[in-house]
């Protein structure tokens, strides 16, 4: 079946990057001090998905939003998905920030996992990073104290990858993860609530729907994507850290972020939504993105 087209996920300028990390489409609109707002990684990830922040933050500041490797109009080829080419990918994103903008540290927005991405590069390359948003990251629930390994080890399963990527049921295990039925039962646990984002559903099954993007999603299932250190590389970062995050849904633990009250430079603030609080709450939102950044 002939996939469908996919659209652009934002209503901005799309530049193509060809770093370490292969070809990247980069999405940018407005004119000020520059923001990098990266989407999470799932089976149907997309830049969509920091649409409402990105739209917001546009308005005053030069808003930068890629699609990362293996999702929506970035390269989707079949080639091995880790830490470090996701790692390269926001990398990329900076460099090109620094071509167009200059050298002054960028603040970064990312969600979920891409947070674990984002803080890896905050910690090595310091002074490319001023602030750091993470909304409802990986890492900090109940499990977190574990996450102690040496330096880039991953939580890949063993034999789980070889299984789901066989190509006898490969892709039909992958379509039968983002039929539009699945999309929107996963969404929903991501809300907690059945009032999910329409826009949002639609395009996470167009984008699950294009040649290749099964690939980096495989990947994500066999844990190879989250990191085993992700504890002490947080507890690494010397910028400030905000960590908006929803009280709904399968993504609501915290348990294992007490560690971080005494740390002046990290402020966690709960959001009654799900995981996704700038689409349920964009006003409280932006508004408390703005103070944290200091523009308001």
């Amino acid at each position: 079946m002939r996939p469908p087209p996919l659209p652009d996920p934002l209503d901005a300028e799309r530049r193509d990057l060809n770093g370490r990390a292969g070809r990247i489409a980069l999405w940018r609109a407005g004119r000020g001090a520059p923001v990098l707002l990266v989407h999470s990684i799932n089976a149907a990830a997309s830049a969509y998905e920091v649409r409402p922040a990105f739209e917001a933050i546009a308005r005053t500041r030069r808003a930068f939003a890629p699609d990362l490797p293996g999702f929506g109009c970035s390269e989707r080829g079949d080639r091995r998905y880790d830490v470090a080419l996701y790692v390269a990918a926001v990398e990329d994103a900076l460099d090109a920030i620094a071509e167009e903008c200059g050298d002054a540290p960028v603040d970064v927005l990312a969600l979920s996992l891409s947070s674990e991405f984002a803080a890896r590069v905050a910690t090595t390359r310091p002074a490319r990073i001023r602030t750091l948003t993470m909304v409802t990251p990986t890492g900090l629930d109940r499990r977190s104290a574990s996450l102690r390994a040496p330096p880039g080890t991953d939580r890949e399963v063993p034999g789980v990858y070889r299984f789901v990527s066989q190509r006898l049921w490969s892709q039909a295990l992958f379509d039968g993860l983002t039929s539009r039925p699945s999309v929107r039962y996963f969404l929903q646990r991501t809300w907690g609530s059945k009032a999910i984002d329409e826009g949002l559903w639609n395009y996470s099954w167009t984008t699950a729907h294009q040649p290749g993007a099964r690939f980096a999603p495989l990947a994500f299932l066999s844990g190879r994507l989250f990191s085993k250190d992700i504890r002490d590389v947080y507890e690494r970062l010397a910028v400030p850290v905000w960590v908006p995050h929803g009280t709904r849904g399968d993504f609501k633990d915290f348990s294992g972020a007490d560690w971080t009250a005494s740390r002046l430079n990290w402020r966690l603030q709960p959001f009654e939504s799900g995981a996704l609080p700038h689409f349920e709450h964009p006003a409280a939102f932006e508004a408390a993105f703005r103070a944290f950044l200091g523009d308001d």
